[in-house]
């Protein structure tokens, strides 16, 4: 076995060990059929019985040889640290500004700090104000849905700027 197949391997059975702590999780959940017939476990056992089948598929895959019709890897042969940054930030403004700012703008601001770290690892200009422009708008026009969609359909409650429930 070459070590691009172990490598392979690993992956496969870091998928299916994902796979496996998620079902394990899944026992936990109370499976009383709720809306629609179906239990707060179910998307949980989907997620998990299909991360097992891609966990054993990549191993097999592995095993009888590795992927045999891989492209060679493309980019940079180094990450690129500053973009990680950008993206860690992004998640992490997130997460502390949600209650404050409400889900939509944390989410816009999210969307724009992330999208300058992948620009710059992709060598694109970033940071001028029409470009940020475009990704603010860009980001609230996926967040908003998002949230009327969460708070005014499903009727879950997601952190918001107002008490109106639109932003």
């Amino acid at each position: 076995m070459t070590n691009t197949q172990k490598m392979q391997s690993a992956v496969g059975a870091g998928v299916l060990l994902i796979g496996l702590a998620l079902a394990a999780g899944a026992l936990s959940i109370p499976a009383a059929a709720g809306y629609g017939g179906v239990g707060p476990n179910f998307l949980p056992w989907v997620v998990a019985v299909s991360l097992i089948a891609c966990g054993v598929l990549i191993v097999r895959e592995a095993l009888t040889g590795g992927f045999r019709a891989m492209d060679p890897p493309s980019g940079a042969e180094r990450a690129y640290w500053p973009a990680f940054a950008w993206v860690s930030a992004a998640l992490l403004a997130n997460a502390a500004l949600i209650t404050t700012l409400g889900f939509i703008l944390s989410c816009t601001l999210c969307y724009m700090l992330a999208v300058q770290g992948l620009r710059r690892a992709g060598g694109q200009a970033a940071g001028r104000p029409v470009g940020l422009a475009i990704d603010a708008a860009t980001g609230a026009a996926i967040a908003a849905p998002v949230y009327w969609t969460f708070t005014k359909f499903l009727g879950i409650n997601l952190p918001g700027l107002t008490q109106s429930g639109w932003l």
